[in-house]
């Protein structure tokens, strides 16, 4: 089967079309037959080591597409069924063997994109706005990269459960896109310093919370943006890793609450994921939630789609189309 592998970890130039055999499912496990492949920033994360392992590894951890076979102890899946996961390497492939407990079934309303787009950035907004920090009417959110795959999402339920949002973005085109879904006010911090745009727009220490997915060139100034026990939500690093923080800088800015959650904290459990799948869903057919897909490209262009996303050349989901 076609596949995206690295031999070793590094640069774009590690990504390779491989021809590699088709994996077999254990007892507990599903194989997938792969439409499309979510491209997201643990996809790059993983190519260059973050996530060390045995080599060659295939690139990707979130797709949809149809089960092919089943292990003898699945019980929730067929043969034939419309199935989407994340959190599971293996997705830039034609093929791939998923845990039972990983999968969730798709409802016949979302399309095998759709599927792609939604099981990490969606599960992740889920998660972010309900258990990691609770937002509510009236609270006022700072979203990092608010047009980014997961900031376009994250506006637009924080909208939803009727907070207001102040977000950044790169590009005056990018800006419009987070105005679309929902934001308040939209700093280009290519131009702007958000924290001092922040404090002419609303005042001091007025954010209940701060959504920070760049990391290294945001994260201390994210912290003075944030009222008495706000809650700093460091969900990514695209800009590299964060700086340290000493525990008595929390404490100087009011007993401010910091986090550095991951999806897979809070899917561990198989009614965990059913749950919030559901969840994302309903938002879904309610129309609080609308899916941005930037481009969708051909598996064998897993390099470019690499490129343009480190570039942070996109706006929204980026697709793999596999067949």
């Amino acid at each position: 089967m076609k596949a995206i592998t690295i031999n070793q970890t590094g640069d774009l130039n590690q990504l390779t079309v491989d021809d590699i055999a088709v994996p077999k499912p254990s007892d507990t496990d599903v194989l997938v037959k792969i439409h499309y492949a979510g491209v997201n920033f643990i996809d790059i994360y993983q190519r260059m080591g973050k996530y060390p392992g045995p080599m060659p590894q295939t690139i990707g951890s979130e797709a949809s597409g149809i089960v092919e076979q089943v292990g003898k102890k699945v019980k929730r899946f067929s043969p034939g069924d419309r199935v989407a996961y994340s959190m599971v390497f293996g997705a830039y492939a034609e093929y791939a063997v998923v845990p039972e407990n990983k999968l969730v079934a798709l409802p016949e309303n979302i399309s095998f994109e759709l599927g792609a787009a939604i099981m990490l950035q969606g599960l992740t907004v889920e998660y972010l706005t309900s258990d990691c920090f609770k937002v509510a009417k009236d609270m006022n959110v700072f979203i990092h990269a608010a047009a980014g795959g997961v900031g376009l999402l994250l506006t637009q339920i924080v909208k939803a459960k009727g907070a207001k949002v102040i977000g950044t973005t790169s590009t005056e085109d990018k800006a419009e896109l987070a105005y679309k879904a929902g934001a308040d006010h939209v700093i280009l911090y290519t131009k702007d310093d958000f924290l001092e745009n922040t404090i002419n727009y609303l005042g001091e220490n007025q954010m209940h919370v701060v959504y920070d997915s760049v990391g290294k060139t945001t994260l201390m100034k994210s912290l003075s943006l944030l009222r008495e026990r706000g809650s700093l939500i460091s969900f990514g690093q695209s800009s590299g890793n964060p700086p340290s923080i000493n525990p008595l800088d929390l404490q100087k800015q009011g007993s401010i609450y910091l986090t550095r959650p991951t999806l897979a904290s809070y899917i561990r459990e198989p009614h965990e994921l059913t749950k919030r799948a559901k969840t994302l869903f309903e938002w879904i057919d309610e129309g609080a939630l609308n899916i941005r897909i930037d481009r969708k490209l051909d598996i064998d262009d897993a390099h470019e789609a690499h490129r343009l996303l480190e570039s942070r050349s996109t706006a929204g989901k980026m697709l793999l189309k596999v067949i």
